[in-house]
């Protein structure tokens, strides 16, 4: 073989386009359906240099990777995260069509004039609740005013903003509508997930897990919608709510698996790169790169695309990984 010849093509044949990269695992929250509560972190020393993502970065869009999200834990918790995507953004047409970020929006308003000048035009923000106190209760310690502050700076700005919404059962499920309605009050994307089984929590993800095939009956009658062939280059399918500008996406990696095509890999904060969310396997793109030596990170990619998994085998019973959401963002 020929390494670095050529785009990113799995054994399965899937063109991979897209590249989620985790500038730390740190996150200022401790979701209940994220995290344990009482967590580990990687040592700031073992996480990748400013410079390292950047060069991981140009990489990627030269083996034909057109997007990249920006991910955690918490990205914006790390300091000098706008630099990160200052440098990254600089790829913005020379090959990246895309650069774009998922937060939780505590740091979102101090931050976003800058992830605007970085190139940054659309935004992903986890909210479960507007409920003060079902917040507190859901991320532990997490304030939900200022995520909404966030989200208003955002919006004054001009940033597209998608809300993402893991649905929990008994816990905020009874919100989905009204979370819907606010969000076309205000203009936004609402894409809503189903809780996944990553890592050891200390909540019981099966009792909280609820199949959004139930939930769209509800909606549905409560919001006319057609279904849209919109896509962001990630799982979520999309309807449009007719007479607004809002759309409603759906992530159901357990009642309608998504795999099939499948476009994307996973960076962690420590240089990791991960083929699958629901596996443990990955390859040490840290290691190569420290080499020096461009063709080792060629051959690290293209090894990686010949053991990408099928599929994900998630099983509520049983978590599919050791590792938490946090190491590679969702």
């Amino acid at each position: 073989m020929e390494y670095g010849s050529s785009v990113l093509i799995d054994r399965s044949g899937r063109k991979i386009s897209y590249v989620r990269l985790s500038l730390t695992d740190r996150c200022d929250m401790r979701c209940r359906y994220c995290m344990a509560e009482n967590m580990t972190f990687l040592p700031r020393a073992d996480i990748l240099t400013f410079e390292e993502i950047a060069a991981i970065s140009s990489h990627f869009v030269a083996r034909g990777v057109r997007r990249i999200r920006l991910t955690g834990g918490e990205p914006l918790v790390r300091r000098g995260a706008v630099q990160c995507a200052s440098m990254i953004g600089k790829l913005l047409d020379h090959g990246l069509e895309e650069l774009t970020l998922t937060t939780n929006g505590t740091f979102l308003a101090e931050h976003a004039a800058g992830l605007w000048d970085a190139g940054i035009r659309r935004i992903n923000i986890s909210l479960d609740t507007r409920d003060p106190e079902r917040f507190h209760y859901i991320t532990r310690q997490g304030s939900v005013e200022k995520v909404l502050q966030g989200i208003a700076v955002a919006q004054q700005l001009g940033f597209r903003i998608k809300i993402n919404m893991v649905a929990l059962k008994g816990l905020n499920d009874h919100e989905i509508p009204e979370m819907l309605q606010w969000c076309i009050a205000e203009g936004l994307h609402l894409s809503l997930i189903e809780t996944m089984p990553l890592g050891i929590i200390d909540d019981d993800r099966l009792n909280r897990f609820v199949s959004l095939k139930l939930i769209m009956p509800i909606l549905q009658e409560r919001f006319p919608m057609v279904a849209s062939t919109h896509r962001t280059g990630g799982p979520a399918r999309y309807w449009q709510i007719v007479n607004s500008k809002s759309k409603l996406g759906l992530i159901s990696p357990l009642s309608n698996n998504f795999c099939a095509d499948c476009n994307r890999v996973r960076v962690s904060a420590e240089g990791k790169l991960y083929m699958c969310l629901g596996h443990e396997a990955h390859i040490d793109l840290r290691k190569a790169l420290r080499t020096g030596d461009v063709a080792m990170l060629d051959m690290a990619l293209d090894q990686a695309m010949g053991t990408k998994p099928p599929k994900h085998d998630f099983d509520l019973a049983r978590p599919a990984t050791d590792r938490h959401m946090n190491v590679t963002g969702g």
